[in-house]
C-alpha cells in the first residue's frame, strides 16, 4: 500500500490537435496489474484516493482527470467531451501503461466508458467495476445533471461551496462535514477572490445538445455493446439512486456479462468510495482476480 501517488501525463489526439490528460498513480510503477479508476462527468481523479490506497499493494493504479477537468487540458472542440473520443484517450493511457490488459473502475460517465471499451472485440479490459450507471439513460436525473452543470457557480468562500456540493450530490451521501469538505476541495479552485469548480463548463454541452431521441439512440449502442461484454462484471448501485434504477440493474442482471450487483442502501448516486463498505466491495472483486 501506497500512501502517495506520483503525477503523470500522456499526450492525446483530438479532432482539434492534441492535449494533455494528467493522471496520478499509485502503488509499483513496474506491477502488470493495473487499475484505471475513471471519474464521473464533472468530477475529478483526486475521488479515487481512498480507493487507491486500499487496493495499491496489489495492483498499479492509475487515475486520470478526463481532458476538461483538473490538471487535464481543456479542449478546443467541446465535442471532444463526448463518450467515444474520451474512450480514445483512454485507450492511449492504456498504451502509455504498456501492459496487455486492464481492470477499469469507472463511476457514472467512467463508467459509460467502461462499457464502450469492454463491449469491443479484443478488449484491453479484464475486469470491470461499473459504480451506478447503466446502457439505461434515466431523463430526469441526467437532465438534473445537464442543469447545475450549466450554472459555472461561483463560491466567495470554501463554506459556500461545500453547502452548494451538498445539495447538488446529496446522493453521495458522505457520512460527516470533513468527508464533505474532502470531496469539495478536490474539484475546487481559486480564482480570483473567490472559488470555482476546476472542470471546464463546456463539458456539459454535449449533454444539453442531446435530446430524448439522442439519448434513446445512445441507449441502443450502450445496450449493444454492455451484451457484448465476456469479462467478469461488478455493478455498484446506490439504492436510492436517479441515474440507475433497480429496474435497469434488474435487466443487467439478466444480460450480457451477467454481473454481480453490490447495492448500498441510503445512497444515491453515486457512491464516492469514502465508506469502507465500499472500498471493500471493489477490492475484494478485484482480489478475487488478483490472487
Amino acid at each position: 500500500m501506497t500512501e502517495t501517488p506520483t503525477y503523470h501525463a500522456v499526450r492525446c489526439l483530438g479532432t482539434a490537435g492534441f492535449h494533455t490528460m494528467r493522471y496520478a498513480q499509485w502503488g509499483d510503477p513496474a506491477n502488470p496489474r493495473a487499475v484505471i479508476c475513471v471519474h464521473g462527468l464533472n468530477r475529478v481523479g483526486r475521488d479515487f484516493d481512498r480507493l487507491a490506497r486500499a487496493l495499491s499493494g496489489r495492483y498499479r493504479v492509475v487515475c486520470p482527470d478526463l481532458p476538461g477537468r483538473g490538471a487535464s487540458d481543456w479542449l478546443r472542440d467541446p465535442a471532444g467531451y463526448g463518450i467515444e473520443p474520451t474512450a480514445a484517450d483512454l485507450v492511449a493511457l492504456i498504451a502509455r501503461l504498456d501492459v496487455e490488459t486492464v481492470s477499469w473502475v469507472g463511476t457514472s460517465f467512467g463508467g459509460l466508458i467502461g462499457i464502450a471499451l469492454a463491449g469491443l472485440p479484443q478488449s484491453p479490459i479484464a475486469r470491470l467495476v461499473i459504480n451506478d450507471i447503466g446502457p439505461h439513460l434515466e431523463w430526469s436525473g441526467l437532465a438534473q445533471i445537464g442543469a447545475h452543470l450549466g450554472r459555472d457557480p461561483r463560491f466567495d468562500s470554501i463554506d459556500d461551496a461545500v453547502a452548494y456540493l451538498r445539495t447538488v450530490s446529496a446522493g453521495a451521501a458522505m457520512r460527516n462535514d470533513a468527508e464533505w469538505r474532502e470531496m469539495t476541495l478536490s474539484v475546487l479552485k481559486r480564482d480570483g477572490d473567490g472559488y470555482v469548480f476546476h472542470y471546464d463548463p463546456a463539458i456539459a454541452d454535449v449533454l444539453r445538445a442531446m435530446g430524448r431521441r439522442d439519448f434513446r439512440a445512445a441507449e441502443r449502442q450502450l445496450w449493444q455493446r454492455y451484451d457484448a461484454i465476456a469479462c467478469p462484471t461488478l455493478v455498484l448501485h446506490g439504492e436510492k439512486s436517479d441515474i440507475l434504477g433497480a429496474e435497469t440493474v434488474a435487466a443487467m442482471q439478466g444480460r450480457g456479462p451477467r454481473p454481480q450487483v453490490v447495492t448500498f442502501p441510503g445512497v444515491g448516486h453515486a457512491p464516492m468510495f469514502f465508506d469502507p463498505v465500499q472500498i471493500a466491495a471493489v477490492r475484494d472483486f478485484l482480489f478475487a482476480e488478483a490472487g
